[in-house]
């Protein structure tokens, strides 16, 4: 997916690839989540490896909207916020509408599930927002003391934890892996064994929402800040695309885990990804041995404890930006470091977050059907403004994606609209 940049393109020197490290690695904490742990997982467990093929779909397809983010920030110094302010205030409100609207309850479900699994780890029964708290808390306190500099540590040392254990996870799980059922489309599966909705949910987060490339090109920023360096646009595509491949790595490794250790298992697995990932953990001790389980246990519980940090930090981030261009239109060159509404935001965020694990637990699963079910509508679109902040005269012309990665995003915004659509007609009839 990679192409020159129209500057010498080619390989880029290691030192200064590792100063620029690290946007990519937060982005792919972002998205390794939910997607991967229970979606990958589920489809391996349903299907074997016949959902492999959607997959690898889904990821091509998605790959421009998400690497013109990093691309955007590199090229021009400005976010996507700005670039979306470009094509019309109305681009900024309806962005920060799904924000808002989504990051709470999103933010909400994530660290219910990091929570769970968390007191599943150490053995506690406390209740959720205890330990809901004993998570948010010291990330919040990481972000104060640590700032960007701190969360870029945090990040790569779990991811580090994150993608051992699961590789190696996956690995041992390959002997008992049936690749006879590996298909490149899922003929006779939708419908029949998975319901159409399941396929809506694998395609629509994986890897994840497109709303989150602005926090992509807000990291970007933000780590040239800290680095004391402007990195280059090649630079910033290459750590995106370490970030991305790696990303998609694991979810063939998570599908692995399911098709090798719950696929043909005739159990009924759990509707809540809560309960499903510890059955997870219980099935695969149970088959592989125990000395596996603390494996799968490091590799679920950071899978979560990295989307919380990340999403602690991009929501605010992103609020914050928005704002300061709605309030500034055609700033100069908006502040990088995190000011008054970006603490207020996080402090509401976590707050928010605690209030509804408190008291709308029970309906928290409706909340987020309808906050995913918003984004992947919406993704699209999102999609659609990011191809045109990236073609836009702000952007420099030998930094604008080329015609392979024009065809792929208008490719990704006709099947992704039109499932869409589909899916809105058959909820409406």
């Amino acid at each position: 997916m990679t192409e020159a940049s129209g500057q010498g393109g080619g390989a880029i020197a290691p030192s200064r690839l590792w100063v620029a490290f690290g946007p990519g690695l937060l982005w792919a904490a972002t998205a390794i989540g939910v997607s991967h742990l229970v979606q990958s997982t589920r489809a391996g467990a349903s299907a074997g490896f016949g959902l492999c093929g959607v997959i690898l779909l889904a990821l091509i397809l998605k790959y421009p909207f998400f690497e013109y983010g990093p691309r955007y920030a590199a090229a021009t110094g400005n976010s996507l916020v700005e670039g979306y302010a470009k094509v019309g205030r109305w681009a900024l409100w309806l962005y920060l509408f799904i924000t808002v609207l989504t990051t709470g309850v999103i933010q909400s479900a994530v660290v219910m599930f990091t929570a769970y699994l968390l007191g599943f780890a150490i053995g506690v029964e406390w209740h959720l927002p205890v330990l809901a708290a004993g998570v948010m808390i010291p990330g919040a306190a990481l972000l104060w003391w640590g700032r960007f500099r701190g969360l870029d540590f945090a990040i790569k040392v779990i991811v580090l934890l994150l993608g051992l254990s699961t590789l190696l996870a996956a690995t041992v799980s390959v002997p008992r892996a049936q690749f006879s059922t590996l298909a490149i489309w899922p003929e006779n599966l939708v419908g029949s064994i998975l319901p159409f909705a399941f396929l809506l949910a694998l395609v629509g987060w994986m890897p994840s929402a497109i709303d989150i490339s602005v926090w992509s090109s807000l990291w970007t920023l933000a780590k040239n800040d800290t680095s004391g360096r402007v990195c280059s646009v090649e630079t910033a595509r290459q750590d995106f695309l370490v970030g991305y491949v790696g990303t998609a790595v694991l979810a063939f490794a998570f599908v692995t885990l399911g098709a090798s250790v719950m696929f043909g298992s005739e159990q009924m697995f759990a509707q809540e990804g809560t309960l499903f990932s510890t059955q997870l953990v219980e099935l695969y001790s149970s088959t592989l041995g125990g000395w596996t389980r603390p494996v799968v246990l490091v590799a679920v519980v950071t899978t979560m404890l990295s989307t919380t940090l990340t999403v602690l930090d991009g929501g605010p981030r992103a609020i914050e930006r928005t704002i300061f261009v709605l309030r500034t239109p055609n700033p100069v060159r908006p502040p990088v470091s995190c000011g008054p509404v970006y603490w207020w935001s996080l402090v509401a965020l976590v707050s928010l977050t605690l209030i509804v694990m408190a008291v709308f637990i029970g309906d928290l699963t409706t909340m987020v059907d309808f906050a995913t079910t918003l984004a992947f509508l919406t993704g699209p679109l999102l999609g659609y403004l990011n191809l045109r902040a990236v073609t836009s005269d702000e952007m420099p012309p030998q930094h604008r994606p080329g015609r392979a990665m024009l065809v792929v995003s208008w490719t990704g915004i006709v099947l992704l609209g039109g499932t869409g659509l589909f899916y809105l007609g058959s909820v409406i009839s």
